[in-house]
């Protein structure tokens, strides 16, 4: 199966079970921000088609944007808090085990920008699998975490669903 026939079947899905469109985007969110499954789950290709649905099939654009953005925060924080409670253990966990330089590359990442690191690492697909998890490592405050988590998931799924959403509806006929 390759990537383009995961996305396509996946979008086909929603477009079916559209009452089940913010869950969907909420599990692809969630998967696409928690650090271990985000390495094997390419949901952002599915995200950018679901708001091309969201476009296409008059779903409601805000419970869609909802779901995608309290998956994201869910799974970043949850990576969070595994690296708090691991702390140097979590050098040894798969996949960090075997890319350690993903762990150097979060830790400079982090110590440089702090918590506007959490807001852009989201944006960038390798350090949005590994900053919230090296945020708990080094003991990151949760509450500067949960801003700018939240603050950068809301975004994420603005940026990744509205274009889609609002091309499409502006060039379809009424």
């Amino acid at each position: 199966m390759t990537f383009q026939t995961f996305v396509a079947d996946t979008v086909a899905f929603v477009r079916e079970h559209e009452a089940w469109a913010p869950l969907i985007v909420f599990v692809l969110a969630f998967a696409e921000s928690f650090a271990f499954i985000s390495l094997l789950v390419p949901a952002w290709g599915i995200l950018i088609g679901v708001g091309a649905l969201v476009g296409a099939s008059g779903l409601e654009f805000w419970p869609v944007w909802l779901g995608a953005a309290a998956g994201a925060s869910l799974g970043d924080w949850i990576s969070y808090l595994i690296g708090y409670y691991l702390r140097d253990r979590a050098a040894h966990v798969w996949p960090l085990s075997r890319h350690p330089e993903m762990v150097a590359r979060g830790h400079a990442f982090f110590e440089r920008w702090g918590a506007w690191g959490i807001f852009i690492g989201r944006f960038f697909g390798p350090l949005r699998a590994v900053v919230p998890l090296v945020a708990g490592v080094f003991a990151m405050s949760q509450f500067l975490f949960q801003m700018a988590n939240v603050a950068s998931a809301m975004v994420w799924a603005f940026v990744l669903l509205a274009p889609g959403a609002a091309m499409l509806h502006r060039f379809l006929p009424a």
